[in-house]
């Protein structure tokens, strides 16, 4: 991998009206696995099914049902950690929360307090500007999620569905080591594509399967330096948390709104009270939601239904061994096999289907060609078409190699592969194909172009004129040229030309 080297970003600082205000931001994700099957129970996790169609008797805890762990949400549990370069704790186990949620029948949830399967990680976070910054991650528990509630379908009663009851979350959790709004969006960002690279988590955050709590808190410059030296949180504001959010926009803007609310209150002379907190977008305000409670507020026990987890070192090294490569590590790799920029290296890693599509066109080709090509003409044409993904392009990587390989054999002009890339999108077929019988093959005979060209001087005795005096007006003939060829001709050879005839 290469060494690259970063600088840390600045942290968003805010003026208050007697001071300049730091923030202070830790996450604590719920990122869905990728499975089949619940964490405790059998009945399916596909989303969008008929309410309460996908509940077994666990999850409507029937009396007498016990659960029964899925191992395979502890290994995307592992695989995860592992691909956050994390510890994997081969004894953990589960407790009971202890609350009433009026969508999860049992009156609790398991979950994992005092023993995660997965401890101390890291992340890094880049940012647009060249920064980047570490955010150390505390440790990932699995536990049940919760069902839905519904409370629009009748003015009277709310519904519930259990499809969701059940489904195993890792909670992802973050030290407060994040200091801006969009620190805090690209953070959760890079956790989403390395899950999907690794295949435990889809990400998609409009179905709910990737969601966040996030702590916010202020302090004064300075503060946060003390904090870091000596991990005493008294340097540090009162934080409050600001539930489920699934948008990365509105991540940011909740962020900022509840600075601004916490600042106010503490140049006022109040304090700040730690509670739960929900973010209205159409307010653009954070309101109180509950009291922030303490572990012993949710009265956790160990679950005396299941036994401790414990998973042995060599299947922890099998899943280790088998982890594909990993976002850093493939756009390292793109710029150092393909010459690409950070940048554009990072644009075709960003979405793991993305790097697959490039890596295949650029095989064997430029990859700078093959990226520009990517980049600029691919998603370009996609996003005008109604934002399509990647893997809804009805250009194939083979059908745009194909491309590349006839500008790179001079068979077509840069031009005319545009015009030849819109006909593949619209309509498909070979482009080798296309080029031939539609007689969109270069001109490259240097004898039909002099002869062009002869003729565009002889008809312009003027402009060959001031053309002498002013070589810059000599790209006026290269134009022309191209006019008369229909835009078939080589561009370089009529460049050529035309500076031997003016002399330029």
């Amino acid at each position: 991998m290469l060494d690259l080297t970063y600088e840390l970003p600045k942290p968003k600082v805010i003026a208050g009206a007697k001071h300049d205000w730091e923030l202070v931001i830790g996450m604590e994700v719920h990122a869905q696995v990728s499975s089949n099957a619940k964490l405790f129970s059998g009945a399916s996790t596909k989303f969008g099914a008929e309410p309460n169609s996908n509940v077994a008797f666990v999850d409507a805890a029937m009396p007498g049902m016990l659960p029964v762990i899925n191992e395979f949400c502890v290994e995307q549990t592992v695989r995860t950690g592992l691909g956050l370069k994390a510890d994997i704790n081969l004894w953990s186990a589960f407790d009971r929360k202890n609350y009433f949620y009026p969508d999860l029948p049992q009156g609790y949830q398991i979950s994992q307090l005092y023993h995660p399967i997965v401890g101390e990680g890291e992340v890094l976070v880049e940012l647009g500007d060249g920064t980047a910054r570490n955010v150390r991650v505390e440790r990932i528990h699995m536990e049940q999620d919760a069902g839905k509630s519904v409370h629009d379908m009748d003015p009277n009663m709310s519904f519930v569905d259990l499809n969701r009851t059940g489904v195993c979350l890792m909670e992802i959790v973050s030290r407060p080591d994040i200091r801006g709004p969009e620190e805090a969006a690209a953070y959760i960002a890079k956790l989403r594509q390395i899950m999907q690279y690794l295949g435990t988590c889809d990400g998609n955050m409009q179905n709910g399967n990737l969601r966040a709590d996030v702590n916010v808190s202020i302090c004064l410059p300075g503060q946060y330096e003390k904090f870091q030296e000596t991990g005493d949180f008294s340097h540090l504001g009162t934080r409050c948390e600001i539930k489920n959010m699934n948008s990365m926009r509105f991540i940011q803007q909740a962020i900022e709104v509840e600075a601004r609310r916490q600042i106010q209150i503490v140049e006022a002379g109040g304090e700040i009270e730690q509670e739960t907190r929900l973010y209205d977008p159409d307010k653009g305000e954070t309101r109180s939601m509950r009291s922030k409670e303490e572990a012993h507020d949710y009265r956790y026990f160990p679950d005396p239904d299941l036994l401790p987890l414990e998973i042995e070192q060599a299947w922890v090294d099998d899943i280790a061994a088998k982890l594909p490569e990993l976002p850093d590590d493939k756009k390292a790799r793109f710029i150092a096999d393909f010459g690409l920029t950070d940048y554009d290296a990072s644009v075709l890693t960003a979405e793991v289907e993305a790097a697959q599509y490039f890596e295949a066109v650029a095989k064997g080709r430029s990859g700078k060609l093959a990226a520009n090509w990517v980049i600029n003409e691919l998603f370009g044409r996609l996003k005008k078409d109604e934002d399509k993904s990647i893997t809804e392009s009805p250009v194939s990587p083979e059908q745009l190699g194909s491309i590349i390989d006839l500008i790179a054999s001079d068979a077509i002009s840069g031009k005319i592969a545009k015009d030849l890339f819109e006909i593949v999108y619209t309509e498909g077929g070979d482009p080798a194909q296309i080029v031939e019988e539609r007689g969109m093959k270069q001109v490259t005979d240097t004898g039909a172009i002099e002869a062009a060209l002869d003729e565009i001087i002889a008809a312009n005795p003027a402009q060959v004129e001031k053309a002498k005096e002013n070589p810059k007006l000599a790209g006026w003939f290269v134009g022309q040229v191209m006019k008369a060829t229909g835009g078939k001709a080589n561009p370089k050879a009529v460049n050529q030309l035309v500076a031997q005839k003016l002399g330029s």
